[in-house]
């Protein structure tokens, strides 16, 4: 599987809870916080969700 670098660049506060767990669940939390994660269809599907918080490039 491909890898993919998930950025965060907006911060969670007055966000729904389910979009501040899935920021969590990432292993994100603070801006410009990075993680490098396999691209898997669960992965896809939570970056799809917070999609307006992060950015995502290729590793």
């Amino acid at each position: 599987m491909a890898k993919i670098k998930i950025t965060q660049t907006k911060s969670t506060i007055d966000r729904p809870s389910d979009q501040k767990a899935t920021i969590t669940a990432l292993g994100l939390g603070r801006i410009s916080k990075s993680v490098t994660v396999e691209n898997t269809p669960q992965i896809a599907g939570m970056v799809n969700k917070v999609n307006h918080l992060v950015k995502v490039e290729e590793a």
